[in-house]
């Protein structure tokens, strides 16, 4: 055997057994979602619906006000101009007692959004309302900074916290205030609702990826006592359990599930219903859509690097502690998944520039193990296909959408890889925020919204790139007869040319509405 046989060869075990290891994380990862179902499956109702025997929703009329505790609700803001006036008009119109409700309008605002709460909220207080707008200049902590600043202030012993992109729900509080009857619950999420789910095939793919995890993840996790997390908004803490966990901390992207993690440390107990919904909008573009998951994957693993050596140091018991890792880890699969294509065109040509064939014996073995491994990737399949039948009637229609979910699931892992790279290297980049453009029909026209657009990502080379990359892999599957690749690479391809080619031709669309703008200016 000459020298360039054996680096060759040696090169190719090697390659043979990171590509074997990766499926194996990835199968572990969609072994995960089959848990999560069957979880779900055995639950009771606990997790169901915020109106039981033990704790029925506060009636209000008649009510005496002495016992209804204040509540203190949140509204953090940043240059939501499109949205803002939506957001605290259905705040102002929750079912709750005026003496018993504060509002605090916690705006970082930097452009006209800042004029128009101010607006807002006068007239509000002319009506009697208890709303005040604490806005701030320096940005300090950015989201996280601002809930911890209006806690400072905040007259009540609870606090819910909305986002711009929502419509909080009239009855939220008295369906959930009830459950803070037990002095060991730290909060309490309701399910995200959709307000433009039906406004395009990237909306209801998203739609049905929010399901999944409202619908089948936090029930499972909820109601088996695992830990589960806030999500940021359309949820009401105890201020007790915030300060207890030691406050809203700007160290991750993700302050919400940091703080989640270090209330239940801490020992507090969250509740979690799905029957209890707050319409919120979907990101309607890509580039809304990939900043948005840049937030999530980077701030995710931010928080497990952050609270994992605390986790496994803790005297809880090793089913909270494994749930707890694998959910703060679950962006994994996107770094896995870019090594996992990378490497699928070396081991698939590997006849043509080492002694080993995939035709092989032993090869033929390999990659059978391999290929049931992958049998994982439909997990999160049967995972989205069981959220959908719960919810709606015709979910056999709407299931017809997870392919196009599988879709922008694998484009966006050339983002989320770098989010997750630059999470590790301990890499700082600032809180990229996701716009709210109001778009809640078909006929809202998206390039409209001018106020907010976003730049091109520089990263859409990678995404093409590894599109194309794909469709090179589809050919060589056929070349040497492994067509059971063929679907799932088509899928693949597919989903990085649409973030890629989309985020181009929004890039374009920017630039020409631009340019048009500048025309009519100067007319």
């Amino acid at each position: 055997m000459n020298t360039y046989t054996l680096i060759a060869d040696t090169i190719a075990i090697a390659l043979i057994v990171v590509f074997a290891l990766d499926i194996a994380l990835l199968f572990l990862f969609g072994l995960h979602s089959y848990i999560m179902v069957l979880l779900y499956r055995n639950r009771n109702q606990y997790c169901d619906s915020g109106t039981d025997v033990e704790y029925p929703p506060i009636r209000l009329k008649g009510a005496r006000s002495a016992g209804i505790p204040v509540v203190t609700v949140q509204l953090p803001i940043y240059n939501e101009y499109y949205v803002v006036d939506r957001l605290i008009e259905c705040a102002v119109n929750m079912e709750w007692p005026r003496n018993k409700l504060e509002i605090q309008v916690l705006d970082d605002s930097t452009d006209e959004t800042y004029v128009k709460i101010q607006q807002l909220v006068k007239g509000y207080r002319r009506k009697g309302f208890n709303i005040h707008h604490l806005h701030r200049t320096n940005r300090k902590g950015h989201k996280a900074g601002a809930l911890k600043e209006g806690l400072t202030l905040a007259k009540g012993d609870f606090v819910a916290v909305f986002d711009a992109d929502f419509m909080p729900a009239r009855d939220f509080l008295v369906k959930c205030m009830p459950y803070f009857r037990d002095p060991e619950i730290g909060m309490v999420q309701s399910r995200w609702g959709h307000i433009n789910a039906d406004y395009s095939v990237l909306t209801r793919a998203q739609s049905v990826g929010i399901d999944g995890h409202f619908v089948i993840e936090q029930v499972a996790r909820n109601a088996n006592e695992l830990w589960m997390n806030f999500n940021g908004t359309g949820g009401i803490w105890r201020k007790q359990c915030i300060l207890d966990a030691g406050d809203w901390q700007s160290d991750t992207l993700t302050e919400d599930f940091d703080l989640s993690y270090r209330a239940e440390l801490a020992g507090w107990k969250f509740r979690y219903f799905k029957d209890v919904v707050n319409p919120a909008e979907i990101p309607a573009t890509v580039h809304a859509f990939k900043s948005q998951q840049f937030r999530w994957c980077k701030g995710s693993l931010q928080t497990a690097m952050k609270l994992i050596p605390r986790i496994w140091k803790s005297g809880f018991n090793w089913k909270i502690k494994t749930e707890a890792l694998i959910h703060l880890l679950n962006y994994s699969v996107h770094p896995l998944m870019i090594l996992n294509i990378l490497l699928l065109l070396p081991v698939l040509t590997m006849q043509s520039w080492s002694s080993y064939d995939l035709r092989d014996v032993s090869l033929v073995s390999l990659f059978t193990v391999a290929t049931f491994l992958s049998l994982g990737t439909f997990g999160p399949l049967v995972f989205y296909t069981y959220s959908q039948r719960e919810l709606y009637p015709d979910w056999k229609t709407r299931i017809l959408y997870l392919p196009v979910l599988m879709m922008i699931g694998t484009g966006i892992a050339v983002v989320n890889t770098r989010a997750y790279l630059e999470a590790i290297l301990g890499i700082q980049s600032s809180f990229k925020r996701t716009p709210k453009l109001r778009i809640e029909s078909r006929s809202d026209v998206i390039q409209s919204r001018n106020r907010y657009r976003l730049p091109l990502d520089p990263l859409v080379i990678l995404e093409i790139f590894m599109g194309l990359y794909c469709l090179v892999c589809v050919y060589q599957s056929f070349v040497i007869e492994r067509v059971f690749l063929v679907p799932f690479l088509l899928i693949y391809a597919a989903g990085f040319l649409y973030i890629g080619l989309g985020s181009l031709k929004e890039a374009y669309d920017n630039v020409r509405m631009r340019n048009a703008e500048l025309v009519l200016n100067n007319g």
